[in-house]
């Protein structure tokens, strides 16, 4: 598992209001740290799920090609082609 990281943020004005706001009684969370992590964790899903749209999108593409478009390839034209500079 990956060693904790302590962050120090300073955050003023308009956007310490907003985190203020979203923090204690009257906000969706306990503290900062609770917030800030899960802000965290949305931008990591957000992130996958642009790259599984990108990696759907490139299959939609190439399951959509015509057949012609295909090149039978065996095992030595794989490591042939992998391997040229």
């Amino acid at each position: 598992m990956p060693k904790a990281m302590t962050l120090n943020v300073r955050v003023s004005g308009t956007l310490g209001e907003f985190v203020a706001n979203n923090i204690g009684d009257d906000g969706a969370y306990e503290n900062v740290s609770e917030y800030v992590r899960d802000l965290i964790r949305r931008d990591k899903e957000r992130a996958e799920a642009e790259g599984f749209a990108r990696l759907k999108a490139e299959l939609t593409a190439a399951f959509a090609a015509p057949e012609t478009a295909y090149e039978e390839l065996d095992a030595d034209k794989v490591i042939a082609r992998n391997t040229r500079g």
